[in-house]
């Protein structure tokens, strides 16, 4: 078996790449030709524990999250975990791979892909609302997407938000793209051509103003529970359409399970992203258009992705390879 930490995992992937592989898990699922069950979730206290089986044709994997809220304040990651990725004809196992990393990686190339399609091609700005390493990630698949030149920053619940935004820097700098911090969740949204929000909030992290949301695309992946909520109502009074990765995402998710519960928004105006990318015409958003990008994630993702990563560190004879 093949051990994988970030810094092997890094060593094999490009960011266009891997959202790339985001859009073959995308065509795959269309396809129908996999196995994933609804992930099984465990609360405990103020904690969860997710798992998220899935299975293709060459290899099954699993992934197994720890989300811990109050680990940020403790100066420890708010996800950790890990994943086994096996060989599906014999079910032994083949790589275990840093879960927290993949799943930054994954979510970061998801976010990537929502702005392939749902941004403006003009855009120059992003605002990261929630700078753990979900929204670090975020920003840097923004600058893998569009022409980038500045990254607005705000989160009050980051005792370091001054030393991410300095790494975030450093990492930008080849790009010429400055990062900022912002004073306020106004600010971000009046400098923003693309609004990132990343957090495990219970209700909305931005204004509830039409005004203030008009004209710029939303990529929303931190509520992950029924309860959690990141966008307010008024985001319905701009947008067509939501784009998502599963029908799920109705129940999971507090960003569209609660407005489908007060009747405010209505199912089919939920639209896959896996159906949209069957389109033979996709227009991307013109000036003054809201567009609205609600992630959940998926196992699947992590499975493609795994995989890419394996092949790719075997070729490469990168890792740690351990007999049992």
């Amino acid at each position: 078996m093949l051990i994988l930490n970030e810094r092997d995992m890094r060593s094999t992937i490009t960011y266009n790449k891997v959202m790339d592989k985001v859009e073959e898990a995308y065509r795959i699922f269309q396809s129908g030709n996999f196995y994933m069950p609804e992930r099984p979730t465990v609360n405990h206290k103020n904690n969860t524990l997710l798992y998220m089986p899935c299975f293709t044709p060459g290899y099954f994997g699993s992934k197994c999250l720890t989300l811990f809220p109050d680990n940020p304040q403790k100066g420890h990651p708010y996800i950790d975990g890990l994943m086994i990725l096996n060989d599906n004809e014999t079910g032994k196992p083949k790589a275990l791979l840093d879960a927290k990393y993949l799943t930054a990686l994954r979510t970061g190339a998801v976010g990537g892909v929502g702005m392939r399609y749902f941004s403006r091609e003009d855009s120059k700005s992003i605002g990261i609302i929630g700078v753990g390493q979900q929204g670090y990630c975020q920003a840097i698949y923004s600058a893998a997407t569009r022409d980038i030149k500045d990254v607005y920053l705000f989160d009050p619940f980051t005792p370091k938000l001054n030393a991410v935004a300095d790494q975030l820097q450093q990492e930008l700098e080849i790009r010429a793209i400055a990062v900022h911090i912002s004073s306020s969740v106004e600010e971000l949204l009046d400098k923003s051509d693309i609004v990132v929000t990343a957090t495990p909030a219970e209700s909305p992290v931005v204004p509830d103003n039409v005004e203030l949301l008009r004209g710029k695309c939303f990529i929303a992946i931190g509520s992950y529970k029924p309860k959690m909520r990141e966008l307010p109502n008024a985001i319905w009074d701009l947008v067509d359409n939501v784009y998502t990765e599963l029908p799920f995402a109705m129940e999971e998710s507090g960003d569209l399970s609660q407005p489908i519960h007060d009747g405010i928004l209505s199912k089919d105006r939920v639209v896959l992203v896996s159906e949209y990318l069957e389109k033979e015409q996709k227009a991307l958003p013109v000036a003054g258009q809201t567009t609205y990008f609600k992630s959940v994630g998926m196992g699947l993702f992590d499975l493609v992705i795994s995989q890419f990563i394996y092949e790719q560190a075997i070729n490469l004879e990168i890792g740690q390879k351990v007999e049992f």
